[in-house]
């Protein structure tokens, strides 16, 4: 007997159905040579310190650090979830083969790997490793079974990525609990440390605090209305600095060109090609879901996990935007399947996937196909499934994939871009505009714009997207100048959407996407995990939103204040260690070299927090807390005669 066994109820009951399973038994269909049953998400999970040793039982410094020799794993949870381990455990042990259906990445093999352990499986283990839940992607994937040890280094980078949070997150959160919570005994606060959701919170409290620091400069801008055209001086200025400076010397620039004709010097005319935004990861969903459906990080994974589900878009927890190039000639079919939801369809129907560079070719980008940018997943696409049956949110979510997948077909977007460079007196002006000649893939969206800023920030920007007046070179003509006073502003507050594109990029503000592109190994989390870091610190009161905005509390900002180790608080130091966890994974790094690095990190952050002794109570008084000056600890009451003084 083959035992599958799949990652939740409902996918393991598909696949029993496209395997010809079709007894319902308890916890398990059976049927056609299988035995399909399925896993509740984390059955197993690590011990907990005190199931190591009874020493660890207690909260206390002299414990720490809690580093394991061996690490073990337990069946974690209900009642019901020990039962179904049961029925695997039973099914496994008289299979002759068992087939690992879980999700298809690094938290889904981690999970599947457990389970067999614990149950204590002897019989050869295949993978099935499929895009999507279509009955052609399911019979395929099993046609292309692999031996689990094919998968031995996506497993490890999962199991170092577990015990990473445990070492970190266990003995983080203990010695910063002991050591500087406020309360005793049960009401003690306890001071929640993760590896992935403390750089997160930090970068929240840092921009909390460089907006509430901030002092506005007052400028002014030099501009002129021309042939009803609004142009910008060109002043040059030391980065960082403001041309005009003082309301006197502003007035005084518009009075020595204010009877002086404006002439214009050059027009420049570039016909350039806007190409389709790119196709979905997981993130990039998020965020545009966030910015135009105010949905949250999680609440659009679970959106698109259930679209998944549904079989009507791919595997969701990926990040790349890029596609395989075997699944350029499967493109036309999936269209197909939409053309009844979606009218921009038509124009592509009658093309033909060759490859080639014609009118009858369906166009084939290296901005969309490149087999280098994939890896395990490609990204989230329709599967050409018909969608029914979707709730109102589901189907906004899908008509986001659906759209951009469309996009990707159509013609690039022509457009001209035209810079008109002007004089009067000495002073250089300049306006830009754009004209759209060929809208390309713009009519897909028709006039909703899926590549928006967040928030445009000057009028300037936006007239920049306007056509303008045919200008010739060498007229000239009156103009109005006129001043602007201006006001710098503080940077804005996160968002989820620009707190998820943080995450992705270690905290730095990158807007070229094929920058971005290239930083994605060094994020902090992964895509699959992300929301869930948002969704913890929203559980633990680190974080809440005001509006749109989030906003840290004052226990996060406490939090974030107390922690002295900067591993704990870096977002560039935690991505750095998320590249190392996707070297496991290409085999390229050990999971013994990490773990040695685990273990000196977490030594590291105790042996920081037991040698500072700021924020405990006094020893002498009992009624001040120790405070750290340049050279000593001291009771924060020696002005009330406290002689608690101690070198460090």
């Amino acid at each position: 007997m083959i035992v599958c066994v799949a990652e939740k109820p409902s996918v393991g009951a598909y696949i029993a159905n496209v395997l010809g399973a079709k007894q319902r038994k308890d916890g398990y269909f059976e049927g056609n040579g299988y035995q399909v049953t399925w896993t509740f998400g984390h059955l197993c999970a690590l011990l907990d310190p005190q199931e190591y040793t009874e020493q660890w039982k207690a909260w206390s410094l002299s414990s720490l650090p809690m580093i394991p020799s061996r690490f073990s794993i337990k069946v974690h949870g209900d009642e019901g979830v020990h039962k179904q381990f049961n029925i695997i455990k039973t099914l496994i042990n008289q299979a002759d083969e068992v087939i690992n259906c879980g999700d298809a990445g690094q938290e889904g093999e981690l999970i599947q790997r457990w389970v067999y352990q614990q149950a204590g499986c002897k019989c050869p283990v295949k993978r099935l490793w499929v895009n999507s839940l279509t009955e052609e992607a399911i019979r395929d994937g099993f046609q292309q079974l692999k031996d689990q040890s094919e998968y031995q280094h996506l497993y490890e980078a999962g199991m170092m990525r577990a015990i990473g949070d445990w070492l970190l997150g266990m003995n983080a959160t203990r010695a910063y609990t002991i050591r500087y919570a406020r309360g005793t005994g049960r009401d003690r606060q306890v001071l929640s440390v993760g590896r992935v959701q403390t750089p997160t919170l930090a970068l929240v409290v840092k921009r909390q605090a460089e907006i509430e620091h901030f002092v506005p400069r007052t400028y002014w801008e030099l501009k002129t209305t021309y042939r009803d055209t609004l142009f910008s001086a060109q002043i040059p200025v030391e980065e960082g600095e403001y041309a005009i400076t003082s309301l006197e010397q502003g007035e005084a620039l518009v009075d020595s060109i204010k009877d002086v004709p404006l002439t214009i010097t050059s027009v420049d005319k570039k016909k350039a090609l806007e190409y389709a935004p790119k196709l979905y990861d997981l993130t990039s969903l998020q965020v545009d879901c966030n910015k135009k459906f105010s949905l949250s990080a999680d609440q659009t994974l679970q959106l698109i996990q259930s679209l998944y589900e549904k079989r009507v878009t791919t595997y969701p927890r990926v990040d790349t935007t890029y596609l395989s190039d075997d699944l350029y000639p499967k493109v036309p079919n999936t269209l197909a399947g939409i053309k009844d939801y979606f009218p921009q369809v038509a124009p592509l129907l009658n093309l033909k996937a060759d490859g080639k560079k014609s009118a009858q070719s369906l166009p084939k980008s290296k901005k969309v196909f490149d087999n280098k940018k994939v890896t395990d997943h490609h990204a989230i696409i329709p599967t050409g499934q018909r969608p029914e049956g979707l709730t109102a949110d589901e189907k906004k979510v899908y008509d986001l994939v659906a759209l951009h997948f469309i996009a990707a077909f159509y013609p690039e977007c022509e457009v001209s871009n035209t810079t008109v460079m002007a004089k009067a007196a000495d002073i250089d002006f300049r306006v830009t505009g754009r004209e759209v000649l060929k809208p390309g893939w713009r009519v897909v969206f028709g006039k909703e714009e899926p590549d928006t800023p967040e928030s445009p920030e000057s009028q300037e920007n936006q007239e920049s997207a306007k056509s303008l007046p045919s200008f010739v070179s060498g007229e000239a003509g009156p103009h109005v100048p006129q001043l602007k006073e201006k006001t710098t502003t503080p940077p804005k507050y996160y968002t989820e959407a620009t707190l998820l594109r943080a995450m992705e990029t270690a905290g730095k503000t990158v807007d070229n996407e094929e920058l971005r592109e290239a930083m994605k190994e060094n994020g902090i989390g992964r895509p699959s995990t992300r929301a869930a870091i948002i969704e913890k610190l929203y559980q633990r009161k680190y974080i809440q939103h005001q509006g749109k905005s989030l906003r840290a509390t004052d226990i996060g900002i406490d939090l974030i204040h107390t922690i002295i180790s900067p591993l704990l608080k870096s977002a560039e130091l935690t991505g750095l260690w998320e590249k190392k966890l996707r070297e496991i994974e290409r085999g390229e790094y050990t999971a013994q070299q990490f773990l040695d690095e685990l273990k000196e990190m977490t030594t590291g952050v105790v042996k920081d927090v037991k040698s500072n002794k700021a924020g405990m109570l006094c020893p002498v008084c009992r009624q001040g807390l120790i405070i750290r000056g340049n050279t000593r600890y001291g009771c924060s009451r020696w002005r009330e005669g406290c002689t608690y003084a101690e070198p460090f």
